[in-house]
């Protein structure tokens, strides 16, 4: 498999706490990757790194050219006061002209009204979480950063996310979750970031649920 992105001596600090520490990752296309870590750990700062939200002390990370990157980090951020459709539709007009029709198709898949009017500050934690999870798939990204993905989701929504992420692995995709919760997806690749450190583990290991 070609490589679809490489981080190489990758350093971060907050202040004096050295969050990361000489971190090297490659991704191949099609890998399915979770990263484990405690609270603090880094995992969302590495994430915010990878896609441009936030630049690292020192170190590298290349993309092949054909890497499009599709994002939820921490709490997804929307204009509150705008509805469902204008906020995903003005997305999707950030980058280029992208029909609307697997946004739609998303929001039908995890129970959300694409037509509603209501303001997106109505919706709940959950709810805001699946227009998250949808915006960064809609545009048929190839590699997506998921943090927490299955926050304030209920059971029905958990079980379209893996659905749905079990559809995007069979398309090839490259897929990086860090969350406390583990939802097998049909990783390939476990990851754990401790003391700065991000470490490989040959198997999911029994701590990987805590």
């Amino acid at each position: 498999m070609e490589t679809a992105l490489t981080i190489r001596d990758l350093n971060k600090s907050f202040k004096q706490n050295l969050v990361l520490n000489s971190v090297d990752l490659t991704l191949k296309q099609g890998d399915v990757v979770y990263i484990k870590g405690a609270n603090g750990s880094g995992k969302s700062t590495l994430l915010k790194i990878i896609c441009g939200l936030m630049t690292a002390d020192s170190g590298t990370i290349e993309k092949a050219n054909e890497v499009y990157i599709g994002a939820l980090i921490e709490n997804p951020s929307f204009v509150e006061s705008a509805s469902l459709k204008k906020n995903l539709q003005f997305l999707l007009g950030l980058r280029h002209k992208t029909p609307d029709t697997l946004a739609r198709a998303l929001c039908e898949r995890f129970d959300l009204n694409f037509e509603n009017k209501k303001p997106i500050r109505s919706y709940s934690v959950g709810m805001k979480q699946k227009a998250g999870i949808i915006q960064a798939l809609m545009e048929d990204q190839n590699v997506i950063l998921l943090d927490e993905p299955t926050r304030g989701l209920d059971k029905k929504s958990i079980q379209t996310y893996l659905d749905v992420m079990r559809e995007q692995i069979a398309q090839g995709k490259t897929i990086v979750v860090a969350s406390h919760d583990y939802e097998d997806i049909g990783f390939n690749r476990w990851l754990e970031l401790d003391d700065g450190k991000l470490c490989e583990l040959e198997t999911p290991d029994n701590d990987l649920a805590r």
